[in-house]
């Protein structure tokens, strides 16, 4: 079965010193591009990360130091990735939850502007545990009856996450064949921002998950106590956070006005 598509999808995979979205980097980035007439365009990278990469890191995905040290940093490729992906919908295995957000980070660190505004995201990984629950390697082997060589390398990676997003549409007749509507179906909870420090209540209004603010409206925060947005923007917060959070204060403002 092939994807019904609206607009071109970009499936991707991050293989990246550490899994802390606000401080680790990539080490390596695939992107499949699936285009609504069936073509497909494809590109790796392999990623200075102008960080030392941990030899736990380098045990997973067999990417050393030595191996980057000639490598283009992430701020050299910023633009060709974004360029590939600016037009399309995205699509990985826990993207939503890890691969989208760290990637978010590397773009902005760039200075490269990046939402999600404009475009969907799915999850295979969330489609698999709610139907099956497994890992990535016995995804591949259950839908697709292979097994998958190379895991843990990008390109491997994304290819498979490929293959078994279509081979999931032609065992669960269920699951309808658009990008929108598996989207809603992968999303896990509704979270303004990646890292889910401000997330939607049932009226559909920001508010914060964590700290002494937990629960409370957003914009009422940022009126009350002006000081506790200058915290969090001088604060460890990933930057798509405070990017977030700084268009609720202009939006705030610009309503005043």
């Amino acid at each position: 079965m092939e994807l019904k598509l609206n607009r071109p999808i970009c499936f991707f995979d991050l293989e990246t010193t550490g899994i802390d979205v606000a401080r680790d980097r990539i080490v390596e980035i695939a992107i499949v591009k699936i285009y609504p007439n069936g073509n497909k365009e494809s590109k790796t990278w392999l990623v200075n990360p102008t960080i030392p990469i941990p030899p736990h890191a380098t045990a997973v995905h067999g990417i050393s130091n030595e191996k980057v040290a000639n490598e283009p940093t992430f701020k050299e490729l910023a633009s060709q990735v974004h360029n590939m992906i600016k037009d399309s919908d995205l699509a990985g295995f826990n993207s939503d939850r890890f691969d989208i957000p760290l990637l978010a980070e590397e773009l902005l660190r760039a200075e490269v502007d990046f939402d999600m505004k404009n475009r969907v995201s799915v999850d295979v990984q969330t489609i698999f545990h709610k139907m099956e629950e497994r890992t990535l390697s016995a995804a591949y082997k259950f839908y697709c009856g292979e097994i998958l060589n190379n895991a843990h390398s990008a390109a491997a990676d994304t290819e498979a996450t490929y293959e078994i997003l279509k081979a999931q549409l032609e065992r669960y007749p269920e699951l309808e064949n658009d990008m929108k509507a598996l989207s809603e179906f992968t999303t896990r909870k509704k979270f303004v921002d990646f890292a889910g420090f401000i997330a939607l209540n049932a009226e559909g209004q920001e508010i914060f998950t964590f700290g002494k603010h937990k629960g409370a409206l957003v914009e009422e925060i940022l009126e009350k106590e002006p000081g506790y947005f200058g915290w969090i923007q001088n604060a460890d917060f990933p930057l798509y956070t405070k990017k977030v959070l700084t268009g609720i204060k202009l939006r705030k403002l610009n309503t005043k006005q």
